[in-house]
């Protein structure tokens, strides 16, 4: 899909447009092979840029193409992917590419709450023809939502905490093992994205403005404090899957033990009952009592190896 818009310069009017106009910005979500070329042929850059950005594992980084003075901005941005049972936080990349003097593209796989706060004009202060702000506008968004998905995984996770104390579910075990990939998958696009930004931020690959730098600076800052959280609730819920694995395997033994003293326990009137089953004389044969003296003996015994193994904690 493929849109374009304009801020006019004068009436500060922000408009979806038809054609390619210079100052205009042109949005490419998950383009069809048609509309790549089209973009290509109508502003003169090479498909590349926009392929590039459209690989699902294609990493942040920043690429300059000298002869038709085209820059690729390339970051991660966070994404929530549903299956059957629950909701995976991932990243997908997100192309930046400035066009000369003239356009600015961006570029997706698939819709992301990034681009869509820009189409909504949600944004205060976006101009389509400023390309540096445009672009650190977009990096500091990033850096936004990148918190505000650590904010949800660690509320999920102290959810999940709260169902596994009352009864081990695999479901929820499973869920804490999704969120423990999300934080790896979130702290790795962290800091490659700060990389790119610490790159833009000498200088040398777009020019930088007095007023567009204090953007640029306050989303390094805002990676940088992703950067921690992500690491903190990795570190906690690495903590907590250690626990429970210890919990479970405790539990586990505990149950063993159980069934191993239940299993000593009624041995002992099998094994008396085995003796006086057998075709050789054996005491109290001819008593007419014999009976209720083997049951009683093997009752005492029995409540004797109760009482050891009780002593021994070996019943939970």
């Amino acid at each position: 899909m493929m849109k374009i818009y304009n801020k006019d310069v004068e009436t500060n009017a922000f408009e979806e447009i038809k054609e390619f106009k210079k100052g205009s910005w042109i949005s490419l979500t998950n383009p069809s092979e048609v509309e790549i070329r089209k973009v290509c042929e109508s502003i003169n850059i090479q498909e590349d840029f926009i392929r590039d950005a459209l690989d699902f594992e294609e990493k942040a980084r920043i690429d300059e193409e000298e002869d038709d003075n085209t820059i690729l901005f390339v970051v991660d941005v966070p994404i929530i992917e549903k299956n059957e049972e629950n909701q995976i936080y991932t990243t997908m990349p997100l192309g930046m590419i400035v066009v000369r003097d003239d356009f600015f593209i961006t570029v997706s796989l698939r819709k992301n709450k990034i681009i869509e706060d820009f189409e909504k004009r949600k944004i205060k202060n976006f101009q389509t023809y400023k390309k540096s702000r445009f672009i650190f506008q977009i990096l500091y968004l990033n850096s936004s939502y990148y918190l505000t998905h650590l904010k949800q995984i660690n509320k999920e996770t102290e959810i999940a905490e709260y169902i596994l104390k009352n009864s081990m579910k695999n479901k929820e075990l499973l869920k804490l093992l999704n969120l423990e990939k999300s934080l790896v998958y979130f702290r790795t696009s962290l800091k490659s994205n700060e990389l790119v930004m610490e790159k833009t931020m000498k200088g040398k690959i777009i020019k930088l403005y007095e007023d567009d730098e204090d953007i640029l600076e306050d989303a390094i800052i805002e990676n940088r404090q992703a950067i921690e959280m992500a690491k903190i609730y990795s570190d906690i819920l690495n903590g907590t899957m250690d626990a429970y694995a210890s919990i479970i395997s405790n539990n586990l033994n505990g149950v063993m033990k159980t069934l191993t003293s239940i299993t000593i326990v009624l041995a002992v009137p099998t094994m008396i009952s085995s003796f006086w089953g057998m075709n050789v004389p054996v005491p109290f044969q001819y008593n007419k009592f014999g009976f209720l003296i083997m049951i009683t003996l093997a009752i005492v015994i029995t409540l004797i190896v109760t009482w050891w193994l009780k002593k021994r904690d070996m019943f939970n």
